[in-house]
């Protein structure tokens, strides 16, 4: 088992779709990294050695990414930052409703505001 910034990542994965488990980590992202490191394109997490990993976690570390809990708290802090300054986005994130100028008419019954 290997863990990267507290995710684990599955054994009979490739690298590359393993890689966007991660949190903060995309396909373009993962695909980038993989292709830095010379990994192959079948190269499965199980056959990384710990050479490759101890690569792999620099090579993340120098690209000075935001990842994990760092962009999770990092998220919550921007969505508290907007219900404190009584922003629009920050009102309407409060009243369960939709942030982004949706319709809530007929749509968005998932996000339509719940009547007690």
């Amino acid at each position: 088992m290997i863990y990267i910034f507290d995710t684990e990542l599955t054994e009979n994965k490739l690298i590359c779709n393993a890689l966007k488990q991660i949190y903060g980590i995309g396909k373009k992202r993962s695909y980038f990294i993989c292709k830095k490191l010379g990994f192959s394109n079948n190269l499965k997490v199980k056959n990384l050695s710990k050479d490759q990993v101890t690569e792999l976690l620099k090579l993340i570390d120098s690209l000075n990414l935001i990842l994990a809990s760092d962009l999770k708290k990092l998220k919550f802090l921007s969505i508290k930052n907007f219900i404190s300054i009584k922003s629009y986005k920050g009102f309407r994130r409060n009243q369960g409703l939709p942030l982004r100028g949706q319709r809530t008419h007929t749509n968005a019954k998932t996000a339509r505001k719940k009547v007690l």
